[in-house]
């Protein structure tokens, strides 16, 4: 019996995120990034509060390899609260690497304008609470008015309710 050959589901492409992830890699490894999930995931590194006022630039190694230095931009009015904050921060920063890869943190202070004003800001958009039209949802309820499990009947409204507020094409 001779065995189904298996067909690619790609058809001949690639994610985009296969192609590009060797140019991000090298474009974060020239900066010192080893781990650019610091980069991406900086605000889950070192809190929201921090991440809204200060920007890892640079992460440079010294002669012997041993401890490298973090360089963090921020306005000049910020940089006395990261200044107390810089243990805090190692400490987080090392535990994303997984050992104590940051021996210093250096901050550096920029204007609020300036140089900063053609930079692209790589913070993620506010999450903003759509309201759901009220027919949707009783539409949605109505649906899911025979089951009987109360937590199931309510993730189920709550899915025919994105469901049908959806755009039709």
């Amino acid at each position: 019996m001779k065995q189904p050959r298996h067909t690619s589901t790609t058809r001949g492409f690639s994610r985009a995120a296969t192609l590009l992830q060797p140019r991000i890699r090298a474009a974060s490894e020239e900066r010192g990034f080893a781990v650019t999930r610091l980069l991406t995931h900086w605000a889950e590194v070192v809190g929201e509060a921090t991440a809204q006022i200060a920007t890892p630039v640079n992460i440079s190694y010294g002669r012997g390899g041993m401890g490298a230095t973090l360089v963090l931009l921020t306005t000049g009015a910020q940089a006395p609260m990261l200044e107390m904050q810089k243990d805090q921060i190692r400490e987080k920063v090392n535990a994303c690497y997984g050992y104590r890869a940051i021996a210093r943190v250096r901050i550096t202070q920029t204007a609020p304008t300036g140089f900063a004003d053609g930079r692209v800001a790589f913070a993620p958009a506010p999450k903003t609470a759509r309201t759901p039209d009220p027919a949707v949802q009783s539409a949605a309820r109505a649906l899911s008015d025979d089951v009987e499990n109360d937590d199931l009947r309510t993730a189920l409204a709550a899915l025919g309710a994105n469901v049908l507020s959806k755009r039709k094409p």
